[in-house]
């Protein structure tokens, strides 16, 4: 499996440069890159990288403060921090960074701060585990946890799920609960069921009632029982065309 990375750098110098070093390293793939903080946060939540290489100092949230974000992350990807300053060696460590380069940046380095990422982490474990182990039937219910027990929602009465950090808030007929099942789970075992509509939102298809788009272009999404609408990404906007032929 080649190791999928993600660069974070305000500037492009910078990434164009660590770009063309992973090129000639093996098994690595770019799958995305990042100028800011909050870009790093919503590339990580869409792309699932396995790494991400993120600069230090950077405008609005620095690489430390997006570091420490990603880290709360149900299934938070290595950070290895590309700087050309060394005085943050100790703070990059706190935020459980995985390496730390000082730029100019080596290829031999690079290489050697990517090889020890490879150690599995237990998500991947876990993925590894249950792609190879055979086909476990789905679930018709979802448990959610209140303080006078387990209660099973049925799955026909959930409208969608919603990600905020460590949680997920399950939007069903009886209201709202917490659960601690991640999107990409979710989505997994539900496909059919559930689109995903954002980095942090999946809607139920038989609940959806309509997709609306503003003048300027941006879609929403109005399910059935829910008087709200939740906002389309830009990212998933096109996979939702495609699928509704819009």
């Amino acid at each position: 499996m080649k190791l999928k990375t993600l660069i974070v750098d305000d500037e492009p110098p910078a990434r164009a440069r660590l770009a063309s070093l992973l090129a000639e390293i093996e098994d690595v793939q770019l799958v995305g890159e990042g100028a800011n903080g909050r870009e790093a946060l919503e590339l990580t939540m869409d792309l699932s990288p396995d790494v991400v290489l993120l600069d230090v100092r950077m405008p609005d949230m620095d690489g430390l403060e997006t570091a420490r974000r990603i880290a709360t992350m149900s299934e938070p990807p290595a950070v290895i921090f590309t700087t050309a300053y060394d005085q943050y060696a100790v703070n990059a460590f706190e935020a459980q960074a995985a390496g730390y380069l000082v730029k100019p940046i080596r290829k031999d380095k690079l290489a050697a701060a990517l090889a020890a990422c490879r150690r599995l982490t237990r998500p991947q474990i876990a993925r590894a585990e249950l792609a190879n182990a055979p086909a476990a039937p789905r679930r018709s219910h979802i448990p959610v946890r209140r303080r006078d027990g387990i209660k099973l929602i049925p799955l026909g009465e959930i409208r969608c799920f919603v990600a905020d950090q460590k949680y997920t808030t399950v939007r069903h007929d009886g209201g709202e609960d917490l659960i601690e099942d991640s999107l990409r789970h979710l989505e997994d075992e539900f496909a059919g069921n559930f689109v995903r509509i954002h980095r942090s939102a999946l809607v139920s298809v038989p609940h959806l009632e309509r997709i609306e788009r503003d003048p300027d272009g941006q879609y929403y999404v109005r399910l059935k029982g829910v008087p709200d609408r939740l906002t389309v990404s830009r990212r998933m906007a096109g996979d939702l065309r495609e699928r509704f032929r819009l």
